[in-house]
């Protein structure tokens, strides 16, 4: 028999690895824009947001169903110097990140009442737990401060090795052995034809784990429910289920965006060294999202071929990461976003409009 505090260990190691899987997976597992409803795959739910509200539903590992709403506030709107391009790419991607953390955190609260309900606790209602000024019920367990901060600090850190210091190196290195790498174009050309490599063979591999095939799941759903509500159908599951699981707007597409400009910008940035290379990619890296975001918003107002060509990329990685829902996940779906747009109705006065 093992002892209890090896079981706990184990148990700890493995929900903080799979924490950092979903935070590596987080810019993918995205999608809308603010204007409009968009939403994202958590752990075991999908957490919808509408311009100025969100809700993320979870089922728990007993069965029950937990839900956190909240309210958004846009910065963009409020401060016009963050209203400049690039600028407020950047401003509005960050907020995106930091409610798609708090939002993970919450789902990954969830997974941890299996330690209680192995127990015996009974926690929290069915449904309907609500945070903010309707309040939320506390788990026994849950990631403290620290513990998240940890997991975000090992995350980044993982982030700047494997897409930055990993390519990086490897390109230094057959800079030895190919001539042409000397010019910096070829050499930047390289380097993001490795960090794409890198990037795809990392989707293809936690692709294979279990807990991420079931968070593609709620990323298919998500786009399903979403292609709902644009559609102007009622929001049911059947109808959700009739449409496919690729959307135009998921952070997947944003994401190859970011994948395929970064080498033109660090072509035009010629430094020598390592450690100076290293560090011009992780300053440009907001800079390059910025960019990237002001892109993919001005083709999509024109909806023109511009778009289609860089929605396609994205498009043709979301048969990786969407995969088809079973009804109860896009019944989640479908609660998240009606709770989402309740508050919104209630913030308002008036129905949400996409």
């Amino acid at each position: 028999m093992r002892a209890p505090s090896i079981v706990l260990l184990r148990q700890t190691t493995r929900h903080f690895f799979r924490l950092t899987t979903h935070l590596q997976m987080m810019p993918v597992l995205e999608s809308g824009d603010e204007p409009l409803i968009g939403g994202q795959a958590v752990i075991e739910g999908v957490m919808m947001r509408t311009p100025r509200s969100y809700c993320v539903t979870v089922r728990r590992p007993d069965g029950k169903i937990v839900q956190q709403t909240g309210r958004v506030k846009h910065l963009t709107t409020r401060y016009r110097v963050f209203d400049w391009p690039v600028l407020r790419g950047l401003i509005t991607l960050g907020q995106a990140l930091v409610l798609g953390v708090r939002t993970l955190r919450f789902s990954a609260n969830q997974a941890l009442v299996e330690r209680s309900t192995r127990a015996g606790a009974d926690i929290a209602e069915s449904t309907g737990v609500t945070e903010s000024e309707r309040g939320v019920s506390k788990c026994p367990y849950e990631i403290s401060n620290w513990a998240m901060g940890l997991n975000v600090g090992f995350s980044l850190l993982f982030f700047i090795f494997l897409y930055k210091f990993l390519p990086l190196t490897i390109t230094t290195q057959l800079q030895n052995y190919v001539s042409w790498f000397d010019s910096s174009l070829g050499f930047t050309l390289i380097d993001g034809i490795l960090r794409l490599t890198v990037f795809l063979t990392f989707i293809a591999l936690v692709s294979r784990m279990e807990d991420i095939q079931r968070v593609f799941e709620y990323h298919g759903a998500e786009h399903k429910v979403v292609f709902n509500h644009e559609s102007n159908l009622p929001l049911s599951v059947k109808n959700s289920q009739s449409f496919c699981t690729f959307h135009p707007r998921c952070g997947t597409s944003f994401f190859m965006v970011v994948m395929l400009m970064s080498p033109v910008v660090y072509a035009l940035i010629p430094v020598e060294g390592l450690a100076l290379k290293l560090l011009i990619r992780v300053i440009m890296l907001p800079i390059i999202a910025g960019m990237s975001y002001e892109i993919i918003r001005l083709a999509a107002r024109r909806q023109g071929i511009l778009w289609m060509w860089i929605v396609a990329p994205g498009l043709w990685l979301q048969r990786i990461t969407t995969q088809n829902p079973n009804n109860d996940q896009v019944r989640i779906s479908i609660q998240s976003l009606k709770t989402a747009m309740a508050l919104e109705r209630e913030q308002n006065g008036e129905p949400v409009i996409a």
